[in-house]
Order: C-alpha cells, then sequence, then structure tokens
C-alpha cells in the first residue's frame, strides 16, 4: 500500500513496525475525530430542538401545575 505526506508518496511495505505503527495511529485518532465530530452535531442538533420546544412552552405562556425552578446558565442564548 502507498501512502502520500506532502506530496511524496511511501510504500508501506517497505516502513518500518514503528513506522506502520504511526500510521495505524494516524488512522484510529482520524476515525476517532470522525465520531466525535458525528456525536456532537448530534448534541447541537438535540440541544436546538429543546430550545424551539422550550420557546414555544415560554411563548404560549402555558401554565403548568409544576412550580419548581430550574437554574439556567447564563450565557443560554437561542438563535
Amino acid at each position: 500500500m502507498k501512502i502520500k505526506i506532502d506530496d511524496k508518496e511511501y510504500d508501506t511495505d517497505e516502513m518500518s513496525k514503528e513506522a506502520i505503527a504511526q500510521i495505524q495511529a494516524i488512522q484510529f485518532t482520524d476515525t476517532e475525530i470522525t465520531r466525535c465530530q458525528l456525536l456532537l452535531a448530534s448534541l447541537q442538533t438535540a440541544r436546538n430542538a429543546y430550545g424551539r420546544a422550550l420557546k414555544e412552552i415560554l411563548d404560549g405562556n402555558e401554565d403548568t401545575d409544576d412550580k419548581s425552578s430550574v437554574e439556567l446558565p447564563d450565557n443560554l442564548t437561542f438563535d
């Protein structure tokens, strides 16, 4: 297998075990970065949905029997 780094091609069959281990570490981290990006996108989507639901509740001035207070952070913003 050949890989390209900075426009230079390398043959993995000629690489040391240490170099192969570095390639495997890069592949692992790339996979984890992608996984984390997908998780973040999912969490951002959920947060937006919760924000829209909260806005609908607040704009509708719905009365509820539950008068418990919830402390929200000062930096809570919705676009």
